[in-house]
């Protein structure tokens, strides 16, 4: 599991780095493949140090969590900041996006540990 997330991270900082430099990319990764990738690296990152502190490697976030991460993410990128950062547009396909990367390490992370316990 931990080389999906290294993956998932070296996809995401490539993806930024070349649109950094001026790289042109296909339209679904220059505009909606890091919000994709957004949730599961984040909630990856939130789940091991809850795990580390806890000093419990069986922590899983609760469904609850991850909706209300991505209900953040999308208020505060594509409503709050659009309004005060003419850098951000609002889209709601990037809405969608947050929620698939959600569910999506929801469901990932849950597969992982019932195929552990098989």
């Amino acid at each position: 599991m931990q080389l999906i997330y290294f993956v998932l991270v070296i996809i995401a900082l490539t993806v930024y780095s070349l649109k950094q430099h001026g790289y042109q990319l296909p339209l679904f990764i220059n505009n909606f493949l890091n919000d994709l990738l957004c949730l599961p690296i984040v909630l990856g990152i939130i789940t091991r140090v809850i795990q580390f502190l806890k000093k419990d490697s069986e922590f899983k976030l609760p469904i609850g969590f991850i909706i209300c991460l991505a209900t953040y993410y999308s208020i505060y990128f594509e409503y709050y900041q659009p309004r005060v950062n003419n850098r951000y547009t609002s889209d709601w396909i990037d809405v969608l996006l947050y929620f698939i990367g959600g569910f999506s390490y929801f469901f990932i992370s849950r597969y992982k540990t019932n195929k552990k316990s098989i």
